[in-house]
């Protein structure tokens, strides 16, 4: 168990969530299961799992993934996604030790559309100096 200072004391809090160290389970596990085991043509080879948050309670997982392809491919992915949902939680419940299995919501993750807006916006500042 890992140990942190608290006010300078050690302590036997340790320095990740439960939920974080679910999430983290969950994210390799989906992950290996989009690339591997869903059949679905809308979501095998274009979704990547991007990040994981859990919910403190364990009963809700948002997934953030990324989509290779462009906007339709992105919403075709997300109701491939939708349709595996039941299939992902059933093979997750009888892979993980958890008394219950959270609910899995997925969802675009939208950093890298982000980003690349802010470049340009930087882009274009720059050329107009």
């Amino acid at each position: 168990m890992d140990y942190e200072l608290f006010d300078g004391i050690p302590s036997r809090r340790p320095s990740f969530s439960r939920s974080e160290r679910v999430a983290d389970l969950l994210k390799e596990e989906v992950a290996n299961m989009l690339l591997f085991e869903v059949k679905d043509p809308r979501v095998q080879g274009v979704v990547t799992v991007i990040s994981v948050k859990v919910t403190k309670d364990l009963r809700h997982a948002d997934f953030y993934v990324s989509v290779s392809g462009g906007d339709e491919k992105e919403r075709q992915a997300l109701k491939g996604l939708g349709k595996a949902t039941g299939f992902i939680r059933r093979i997750l419940g009888r892979r993980i030790r958890m008394r219950r299995v959270p609910e899995l919501h997925f969802k675009l993750d939208e950093t890298l559309k982000n980003q690349e807006h802010l470049e340009e916006l930087f882009r274009k500042i720059h050329e107009e100096d």
